[in-house]
């Protein structure tokens, strides 16, 4: 359905995404930028100019190529959960969201050669229920929080964590899906949208 296009992530998570709505990349291209967030920058502002940040990058070595990038964070209050490398911080997490809402956060870009630009961003309310210390043992030692913003894989087992959710449930797999298709089907050389 959607074809010749970069996808710049090494997502496996948004590939699969992909594959549902019949979206399959030419090549894959992760973007290798600086992620660190301005002083006060809003966060919608942030997780935008983070998806549109990493399709330029790719689009410099590929001018004659479509660029599908996206970036996706996670918000509890006023922090903000980056993607998990270690338990301490997957466990502080984990901690952190039991029994609060918290919200999930994508950006959505699309470029094409003839300077088409277009932005999507989506908001997502997620809620978990009280962890139980079994619970958060548990989910710890299945590695799922590995590399995922907020340490948790909604499509996994932290699904039964979830009592409430509003928005986009792909977005908080990693790519928000009814956006992304909009984004192929409107954005034309020259155009934005």
């Amino acid at each position: 359905m959607f074809k010749d296009f970069i996808l710049a992530s090494s997502s496996p998570r948004r590939l699969e995404l992909l594959s549902q709505i019949g979206a399959i990349p030419d090549k894959v291209i992760p973007a290798d930028i600086d992620e660190s967030r301005h002083n006060q920058e809003p966060l919608r502002q942030y997780v935008m100019r983070m998806a549109y940040t990493k399709a330029i990058k790719v689009a410099e070595s590929n001018p004659r190529s479509r660029i599908l990038a996206a970036d996706t964070i996670v918000s509890c209050g006023s922090r903000l959960l980056f993607k998990t490398r270690k338990p301490e911080q997957a466990e502080m997490n984990l901690r952190l969201l039991s029994g609060r809402r918290h919200k999930v956060l994508g950006g959505v870009c699309l470029l094409t050669p003839g300077g088409g630009k277009g932005l999507k961003f989506v908001e997502t309310t997620v809620k978990f229920k009280r962890l139980t210390e079994e619970e958060i043992k548990r989910y710890l030692a299945s590695m799922e929080w590995e590399g995922k913003a907020g340490s948790y894989a909604i499509q996994g087992y932290a699904a039964t964590f979830v009592s409430y959710i509003s928005g986009s449930y792909s977005n908080v797999v990693g790519l928000p899906l009814f956006e992304t298709a909009k984004l192929f089907n409107g954005v034309n050389d020259g155009s934005s949208s």
